[in-house]
């Protein structure tokens, strides 16, 4: 029990670090494999074959050697009855004593209860977690716009290409720690200008994610479903039933085709159907032929320049609803890719030189402030690719919603750093951005620090409610 109580000590620390949170015993597990698949990418096949094998000697050492102990310990008292029992008597007398007075010695206590309070936490924590999960499948089979018909919503968009798109790890912390936020505010300000340039304008503000430091999965379905998912058994529960998306909302109109752009999804992903996608191209349909950029497997220019030749450039009978996923702010942010000309981009085989000019992780993770360097100029390659690629493609009827997916891990955000990541609407009709003119969000792409801030769960319903129809509205608003 101590070497087990020891090990889920160990995954606390760990989760902490990474994700902000502890250990779930219950649906937490499978996250081990995500982990090893990113120790993988990161420090490659050898390398990750080491740490494993430490990994599980270090969990036999953890369960074996306490039962050793407590073996040899019964023989010895075995042998001594009598003077184990009246030792035991004296001890267990002092240690109730202790405790029940409170004794401490330069402020811990004699008499600690710390293993048998953990123990109560984890049960505790077994608890609650089932007991959410059934409280939350009442909530999520609750819905204000499951009945809402197709010819009500989303009225406001119609003929709009609309893009959404999640920029891994972009958070506060990018655009106001005093390190950092120097080189992404340049790159969002120059990109509000550069839009404007080119007849956009744009209006931004705050989310607060459901995650942090990773598991983007829970940030992307949180703000697409209007639901709080914070862990995965939610994640699980909705995905497998029929709430409505922003996304399905689009393909419940039957005016528009739904696609996605997934470069991290490298095998079959069934939760596309309920995200309501008519095609979803992962990284094994884009037809990239470079090499992988540590964990991302291509490059996001490439991955823009991919959705442009395959959807987006082609002509169409109805406007197009993308779900775009950029990977190239992903940890650990190095080696990372350089902005090219788009006519050089080709099939990625032009990265290999880049990739291989680029900075070993191992490195950049030896001092905190090279990696936090690093995680910055990630965030300005994603923003510069996405500003470029509305530039150079947008057209009148473009309508751009990008945000990050949840903040960096600590080492990067810093410890107790909050879950808000920036959000905005980017659009060339001005009557698009008239329709969110109460939300009162800060006229470029750069939220003010008054700026609102919105938990994540409460988007769905404001756009749909901006851009369509009301929960139990009786005729639909007008549609421009």
């Amino acid at each position: 029990m101590l070497g087990v109580l020891t090990l889920l000590d160990l995954l606390d620390i760990g989760f902490i670090e990474v994700l902000g949170r502890g250990f779930n015993v219950v649906f937490d597990w499978v996250l081990l494999g995500d982990g090893a698949s990113f120790l993988q990418d990161s420090i490659g096949r050898t390398g990750t074959i080491g740490v494993e094998i430490a990994a599980v000697l270090l969990v036999l050492a953890l369960l074996v050697l306490p039962a050793l102990a407590v073996v040899r310990l019964s023989n010895l008292m075995a042998r001594h009855a009598t003077r184990a029992a009246g030792t035991t008597l004296v001890l267990g007398t002092a240690w109730v004593l202790s405790a029940a007075l409170g004794l401490q010695i330069a402020g811990a206590p004699v008499a600690s209860r710390s293993t048998s309070d953990l123990v109560q936490a984890r049960m505790d924590g077994v608890s609650a977690t089932l007991k959410d999960e059934r409280a939350f499948a009442k909530e999520a089979a609750s819905d204000p716009y499951h009945h809402t018909p197709g010819n009500r919503l989303l009225t406001a968009l119609r003929g709009k290409d609309v893009i959404f798109t999640f920029i891994e790890s972009y958070g506060r912390s990018a655009v106001q720690d005093k390190l950092m936020a120097p080189g992404v505010d340049a790159t969002l300000a120059k990109g509000t200008e550069r839009l404007r340039a080119a007849g956009y304008s744009a209006r931004s503000g705050w989310l607060t994610s459901a995650t942090y430091g990773g598991s983007s999965w829970l940030g992307h379905s949180t703000f697409l479903s209007g639901l709080w998912i914070d862990n995965q058994q939610r994640y699980r529960t909705v995905t497998a039933g029929d709430h409505l998306t922003l996304t399905s909302a689009f393909k419940r109109t039957g005016a528009w085709r739904t696609v996605g752009i997934m470069p991290g999804v490298t095998k079959s992903w069934p939760e596309a159907k309920f995200y309501g996608l008519d095609h979803v191209y992962d990284s094994r349909e884009l037809g990239y032929k470079g090499p992988k950029f540590s964990w991302s497997t291509m490059p996001d220019q490439y991955s823009l320049a991919a959705f442009e030749r395959l959807e987006h450039g082609k002509p169409r009978h109805k406007p197009l609803m993308s779900e775009i996923i950029l990977t190239s702010s992903h940890n650990p942010w190095a080696p990372l890719p350089k902005t090219l000309p788009w006519n050089k981009v080709g099939d990625g085989s032009v990265y290999d030189s880049i990739e291989k000019s680029g900075k070993n992780p191992v490195d950049v993770w030896q001092q905190t402030d090279k990696v936090r360097t690093e995680y910055g100029k990630s965030i300005q390659y994603s923003l510069n690719s996405l500003i470029s690629y509305v530039e150079k493609y947008g057209n009148k009827n473009t309508v751009l919603v990008f945000l990050g997916d949840h903040q960096p891990v600590a080492k990067v955000s810093g410890d107790h750093a909050s879950r808000d990541v920036p959000v905005a609407i980017v659009a060339h009709d001005p009557d698009v951005l008239k329709r969110i003119s109460d939300w009162h969000w800060t006229p470029s792409l750069n939220p003010g620090h008054k700026a609102p801030v919105w938990r994540m769960d409460t988007f769905r319903d404001r756009f749909l409610k901006a851009y369509g129809s009301h929960p139990g509205s009786a005729t639909p608003p007008a549609t421009h």
